[in-house]
């Protein structure tokens, strides 16, 4: 592990079991920051946390559900416990389970909402008032290109990403000057993980997919190197949005 201007700082990543948020998590460790994982597949969150911890980094986990408040308290109060106060909250949950809205697919909106939006503010709210009063402390929350613009069949996932910039914007207006608090929404393109897997329709996953078969999608590393670019700025330097796309990625 490395030591740097990350050592000895808190962190928890949520979505931690697979994909950005794993690497997230992995990232930080290497830097050596105390990882908390949050999510909700034990088993993976195990194996995550026996990597981390066999490569020399510090990390323990919580199976979390962000839909829930009392679960994303629990998972920063365990953080706590382990570690210490958090530092760095990394608000990486998410799905998107597409579909143009004449389908009616309410359900879906709904878990949308619940996981993208709620759940940020879940975990905002459980960390928010030692940070204030610590007059120190970041907030990431890992955005998307879909909350610059809308797309056919993405329109509530978009609106829910177009949520968490504005959050994010707020959050900078509110805190930053006046309490310490830095906030960054880092907003990738399309990225190799299992996000598309939550698309409902099989012919409409099968056909996302596939116009990425030839093309060159974003890594979880390219990401997690996004948000170790934010909190390893300088103390006065607040980097509040990240885009990043992939070079193969045409809008």
């Amino acid at each position: 592990m490395t030591s740097g201007a990350l050592a000895g700082r808190v962190a928890v990543v949520t979505g931690a079991s697979s994909g950005i948020g794993a690497a997230v998590a992995s990232a930080l460790a290497e830097a050596g920051v105390s990882v908390t994982l949050g999510a909700r597949r034990e088993d993976r969150l195990r194996d995550e946390v026996d990597a981390i911890t066999a490569a020399g980094g510090r990390a323990s986990f919580r199976v979390t559900d962000v839909t829930r408040r009392a679960d994303v308290e629990a998972l920063v109060e365990a953080a706590r416990e382990h570690h210490g106060p958090v530092d760095i909250l990394v608000c990486n949950a998410g799905v998107m389970p597409l579909s143009p809205l004449a389908e009616g697919r309410v359900g879906d909106w709904e878990r949308m909402v619940d996981v993208n939006v709620k759940g940020v503010l879940y975990g905002i709210a459980a960390v928010l008032p030692e940070m204030v009063e610590r007059r120190s402390g970041h907030l990431v929350t890992i955005g998307s290109v879909a909350g610059r613009r809308p797309f056919p069949g993405g329109t509530v996932y978009s609106a829910t990403k177009f949520a968490v910039r504005s959050l994010v914007a707020g959050l900078q207006l509110e805190l930053s000057s006046t309490a310490g608090i830095r906030v960054t929404d880092v907003q990738p393109g399309v990225v190799d993980t299992e996000l598309a897997d939550h698309i409902p329709d099989p012919d409409r996953r099968a056909e996302f997919l596939s116009r990425w078969e030839a093309r060159r999608a974003l890594r979880a590393e390219d990401v997690a190197a996004a948000v170790l670019h934010a909190v390893t700025a300088p103390p006065h330097v607040n980097v509040n949005e990240i885009l990043l796309r992939p070079t193969d990625q045409p809008t």
